[in-house]
């Protein structure tokens, strides 16, 4: 499937999604969020994929949200009528692994400045490597627009008043990619040259496993958080039943017994 907006490369079971506008810093329009939803799918179905890394192009910019002409042409779903909008039928929330349902692993290498819109590929991500010139802000307000639904996401990864001072300062000051590990948005900082490289190998360590318990692992645990601890858990329980169906996990024990890399079924969603 060809891409305009975005550059999607798999090699050795790791699909790579790059957002490929670096001359508007990776903003994203209604056609990037339509081709990322497609993308998703296409990691979804394809039984050769098992993890997946999220980057931007360029060294500026991870993304700046979405792309303010685009908005300004009057060509995005902006333009209908707003009391009649609803979130399900909007592109715009269609963009990530998580808002896809899929429970493939992803990796997001962020290169550079992450703004407003783009946050929910920071807020969504399951493992999170910044370089070390990284910048995260969010402009919402200073435009006259509510920092609503990146924020929601945000306050899962980091301290309630971080997530606060981020959504209500509109940009006036920017959290570092050092500040934002020390806050736990982001799991890992490297030099720039080194951010690909981290990001790759540790996807391909991801991909060792076993993919449908992989996904089954992902699914469990970020479920777990729209649920309370009891019935969180025994989600998770219903889970782990439901992969003792799975040939790997028979597979898996086996391989350890006699000393051998398993054999994994491939993983295309349930």
């Amino acid at each position: 499937m060809e891409f305009e907006t975005i550059v999607y490369e798999v090699e050795d079971r790791v699909a790579t999604l790059t957002l490929n506008r670096p001359d508007r810093h990776n903003a994203f329009t209604e056609q990037m969020a339509l081709e990322l939803s497609r993308a998703w799918t296409l990691v979804k179905q394809d039984p050769k994929v098992v993890c997946a890394i999220v980057t931007g192009a360029g060294d500026k910019a991870l993304c700046t949200g979405m792309d303010v002409a685009d908005v300004a042409s009057g060509e995005t779903n902006r333009s209908q009528d707003p009391n009649a909008m609803k979130r399900e039928d909007q592109p715009w929330f269609k963009i990530t692994a998580l808002q896809n349902k899929c429970w493939k692993p992803v990796i997001t290498a962020i290169n550079g400045m992450v703004v407003g819109g783009g946050l929910h590929f920071v807020a969504d991500s399951d493992l999170t490597i910044a370089a070390e010139h990284a910048t995260f802000f969010d402009t919402h307000v200073k435009v006259g627009l509510v920092a609503g639904i990146e924020p929601v996401g945000l306050v899962r990864r980091m301290p309630f008043e971080a997530v606060m001072r981020m959504s209500l300062l509109g940009g006036s000051e920017r959290m570092s990619a050092q500040e934002a590990h020390r806050l736990g948005l982001v799991g890992e900082v490297v030099a720039a040259d080194q951010l690909m490289t981290r990001a790759r190998a540790l996807a391909l360590m991801i991909a060792e496993h076993s993919p449908t318990a992989l996904a089954r692992s992902k699914q469990a645990i970020w479920e777990s958080l729209d649920r309370g601890l009891e019935d969180g858990i025994e989600h998770a329980w219903q889970t782990i039943i439901k992969h003792n169906g799975s040939p790997d996990l028979e597979e898996g024990t086996k391989a350890f017994v006699e000393k051998r890399k398993p054999k994994w079924a491939p993983y295309t969603g349930d």
